[in-house]
């Protein structure tokens, strides 16, 4: 709730009551606001990796074996055999720091479609986890993030500790890990795709908590306000940050609980 952060409203009048109880029930809104464009992005990305996953058949002819039982399409080979992965694979990237420098300029049905259009893009980058793990251990691993995720989020709604500290600690946390991943594409080192993965899930755990008391603690910092359409794009981007750590928390868990084809 806003109680510890509406101080300054309540001054023991009626009319700072009402605020107060105002606030709250436009936080509640916010937060669903945002919470269901995230649940949207999430769909939309599942859809699209599980569509471009069918790129890869049992035996047909003509079509690429990359597998015992598993084959390429000519498509399929276009995106996961040849230089466009590269591209499929850091688009996304690219898009998320776009985001950052337009969204302010942009409307907020603009920066809405912007998302849609990034999950999408994450959902082709992502889709290559149908080639490589078992769809069952893909099912687990997306429950249990979901999970831990919904507690992380709780625990960083309802604390009472102030943990925007952590804000500086974890970035650079995120740029290091970022710079090892890629660094490790050309190495292949399984230890220190380990390490990584490690340093993914507790980075990724705290940064659920710690994203979802700064969006709370924005909208109470600007409720008075009430502006709909600074209020309808911190929504947005709220659910991206959110997005962005449940994604990243799935495929770090993946690396330890999914089962290799």
């Amino acid at each position: 709730m806003a109680d510890y952060n509406t101080n300054t409203i309540r001054a023991g009048q009626t009319a700072g009551i009402r605020s107060a109880a105002q606030i709250d029930a436009g936080l509640r809104a916010h937060m669903n606001k945002v919470y269901g464009t995230m649940s949207v992005g999430m769909v939309i990305t599942a859809l699209a990796a599980w569509a471009i996953s069918g790129l890869a058949v049992t035996d047909v002819p003509n079509a690429a074996q990359i597998g015992t039982d598993k084959y390429l399409t000519g498509l399929g080979m276009a995106i996961y055999a040849s230089p466009l992965k590269w591209l499929i694979m850091f688009a996304p990237l690219i898009m998320v720091f776009g985001f950052g420098m337009v969204a302010n300029r942009m409307s907020a049905a603009a920066a809405q479609l912007y998302f849609y259009g990034f999950a999408t893009l994450m959902g082709l980058s992502i889709s290559s986890i149908f080639l490589v793990f078992t769809g069952l251990s893909i099912v687990q691993t997306f429950l249990i993030t979901a999970i831990a995720f919904a507690g992380l989020s709780l625990w960083g709604y309802t604390t009472k500790k102030d943990i925007s500290g952590w804000g500086s600690f974890l970035i650079m946390g995120v740029i290091g890990l970022i710079v090892a991943s890629i660094v490790n594409i050309f190495l292949g080192s399984p230890a220190i795709m380990f390490a990584v993965s490690i340093i993914g899930v507790l980075l990724f755990s705290a940064l659920t908590a710690y994203d979802t008391q700064r969006i709370k603690t924005d909208y109470i910092q600007h409720a008075q306000s009430m502006d709909s359409e600074w209020l309808a794009k911190s929504a947005i981007m709220g659910a991206l940050n959110l997005y962005l750590d449940f994604i990243n928390l799935f495929m770090f868990l993946l690396q330890f609980l999914g089962n290799r084809e």
